[in-house]
């Protein structure tokens, strides 16, 4: 593979010459658990350590960011922080931000915002879903209850809120619009589809707002904030909203196809939990069309799940049905999609990397 050099080189401060590459590389794809064909980062002397360093001083802002000197709204915002996670929404405004000059600050603090603005989201998710655990932890809300989770969700929220106002009006009103986005998505999520609508394009719909959004602003930012031309921030918003809604449906698949050794998340707790996932309204689809397969399994699936044995059960029988096999591959069409988008963008490592972030969060088991 080539790295074709872009004829518009952004500035940049040069990074010490004591990072390593190798760890700069891996800690990158530890995040995603990136496969081995993310190779663009890993093949360029510049971009995996600016990239790495970049994340670290994220890491680093995002803990001073949510510390708190009431004991309780310290513990309780540290909560998900400490879990760790994928990171994949600063990740995305850091390739970003080198479609333009990465260097400026407000890279990193923007990146700063969408990660916690993500972390408040999951936070008020996971009481109205009821979740027991959260990245291999127990919830908030287990812990503390509904209402000290709630509060916790808010005040992170805050903390992103008084950051983004740093960064100035036009962050503001995007980050505003965004955050209308997440609730409508979880509101029709809740009321569920209209008689009349499609539950496939409503669910799309609805993954669109709760995920694409906030993956959009990501890229979007980055590259704003980068003083990337004008038509580059648009096609990373456009980029980032088919990236996202590929990362949620390759979640939902990883649902039922996943590992607990690997994901830390029970195989099947989408379909315990009655979370509308694609492959469960994929095989519905089937069902309805006269499949009798898909019925055999529908019946499996809207079982009683409370047992292991019974979930087991179910995630096997919809594991080997072809519905899940169709989910994976329209992940892999959004995934598609949003490659496409980045055809006018001049040839570079950037280009390629954000090519291979865009299958990197399909072909995943995490």
């Amino acid at each position: 593979m080539t790295d074709a050099k872009p004829s518009w080189t952004p500035a940049g401060a040069r990074l010490p010459e004591t990072v390593d590459l190798e760890a700069a590389t891996a800690a990158i794809a530890t995040n995603l658990n990136l496969p081995a064909g993310f190779a663009p980062v890993a093949q360029d002397p510049d971009l995996g350590p600016a990239v790495s360093t970049a994340l670290a001083r994220v890491e680093k802002q995002l803990r001073a960011a949510i510390a708190h000197s009431d004991p309780l709204a310290d513990a309780t915002s540290r909560h998900l922080m400490e879990a760790g996670g994928k990171r994949v929404r600063p990740l995305l405004t850091i390739l970003a931000s080198h479609l333009g000059d990465p260097s400026r600050s407000e890279v990193i603090q923007a990146a700063v915002v969408v990660e916690l603005t993500h972390l408040a989201t999951l936070y008020h998710d996971d009481v109205m879903d009821s979740a027991p655990y959260r990245r291999g932890a127990p919830t908030a809300h287990q812990v503390w209850g509904n209402q000290v989770a709630i509060l916790a969700g808010d005040l992170i929220f805050a903390r992103a809120s008084l950051l983004c106002a740093m960064l100035g009006p036009e962050a503001v009103g995007i980050q505003a619009r965004t955050f209308e986005r997440l609730c409508l998505g979880q509101l029709h999520e809740t009321v569920g589809p209209r008689e009349d609508e499609d539950p496939v394009e409503h669910y799309l719909s609805v993954i669109a707002d709760k995920t694409g959004s906030l993956i959009a602003t990501s890229g979007q930012l980055g590259a704003m904030f980068a003083n990337a031309p004008e038509d580059v921030v648009r096609i990373m918003l456009e980029y980032g909203e088919k990236v996202g809604v590929a990362f949620q449906l390759a979640d939902d698949v990883i649902d039922v196809a996943g590992l607990k050794v690997k994901s830390g998340k029970t195989p099947g707790t989408d379909l315990r939990e009655g979370v509308p996932t694609l492959p469960v309204l994929l095989l519905r689809q089937a069902a309805a069309g006269g499949d009798a397969s898909a019925a055999r399994v529908l019946e499996l699936v809207d079982a009683d799940l409370s047992s292991d044995e019974a979930l087991a059960r179910a995630v096997e029988a919809l594991r080997a049905h072809p519905a899940t096999g169709q989910a994976w591959e329209v992940a892999r069409k959004w995934a598609e999609e949003a490659k496409a988008v980045l055809g006018p963008l001049p040839e570079s490592t950037v280009k390629l990397a954000l090519s291979a972030f865009a299958d990197a969060v399909v072909d995943r088991e995490v």
